[in-house]
């Protein structure tokens, strides 16, 4: 049995919201500089440009890269074979969230109750999902959501004969009317199957995947790739303002689903699609 503090964890999540708020990660760092290159737009090329001096200023000056520094999303790989010691995980993930939005000077935007609206001042809690697995690994993967891109995104709950043309249309729709205010250009996180929450989970979870990086499943990365070429069809471009570059990336993720439906979330992230991940 392993043994994992709460200090460990609440320290590791500190550096991670800090780190993931000011830093984009390697893979959308290469997604967005690639986009300038492919951008066919004059105007929507300077915008990528901007951003690209945006995300360099951010990384200088330790400014956060976007004003709306997200609620943070945690997803957690713990092994049947740890045993957090020194407290509970959840309070730890919780602390470590506030001690980082607190000490690296990030937006607060979480409100205590969805009606009266009060804020926490801590951007506490944070979102949690929970993985068992063999072993005695821990890794967390934390990413920070911004609420502009996630007012965006659908559930969709299809018939099985609406078939991969359904979810097709679905992503294409859920795109399309998000247009300029999903913050483009995107990365497209889609979950089919499951039941209402899985498909949402996996989704959310899909944004994790680096950029570039397909699915194993043949019919699965054939999709990807179909629908990042439909979606940068659509014309929406860099800022909503027209051009090629209307997504970086279309990650999907599939899991076996009852005989009567055909759950398809679409969970949209705008191009600072922050995500760090770390092992304990």
């Amino acid at each position: 049995m392993r043994e994992i503090s709460c200090n460990a964890i609440i320290s590791s999540i500190k550096e991670m919201c800090i780190q993931a708020t000011h830093y984009l990660s390697d893979d959308m760092k290469s997604a967005l500089y690639k986009g300038v290159e492919k951008e066919e737009s004059p105007l929507g090329r300077q915008i990528l440009e901007q951003l690209c001096e945006n995300l360099k200023i951010a990384g200088e000056d330790m400014i956060p890269i976007c004003q709306d520094t997200g609620m943070a999303v945690v997803f957690v790989e713990i092994g049947q074979e740890v045993h957090i010691v020194d407290g509970g995980l959840e309070d730890a993930i919780n602390e470590g969230v506030r001690q980082g939005y607190i000490e690296g000077y990030l937006r607060k935007s979480v409100v205590r109750d969805p009606v009266e609206r009060i804020n926490t001042n801590d951007n506490t809690p944070a979102i949690i999902h929970y993985s068992i697995v063999q072993g005695d690994t821990f890794k967390i993967t934390l990413a920070p959501k911004g609420f502009g891109s996630e007012n965006m995104s659908r559930v969709v709950m299809l018939k099985p004969a609406d078939g991969i043309e359904g979810v097709k249309k679905v992503i294409l729709e859920t795109v399309d009317l998000a247009g300029p205010n999903a913050c483009p250009p995107m990365v497209i996180g889609v979950g089919v199957g499951g039941d209402f929450e899985k498909c949402a989970i996996m989704a959310k979870h899909a944004l994790t995947r680096e950029a570039g990086e397909h699915s194993d499943i043949p019919y699965v990365r054939a999709l990807e790739e179909e629908m990042l070429d439909k979606v940068n069809q659509l014309g929406i471009g860099p800022g909503g303002l027209g051009g090629t570059v209307t997504a970086f990336a279309v990650n999907i993720e599939t899991y076996p689903t009852h005989i009567a439906g055909l759950p398809v979330a679409v969970n949209i992230c705008c191009h600072v699609n922050r995500h760090v991940t770390k092992e304990l």
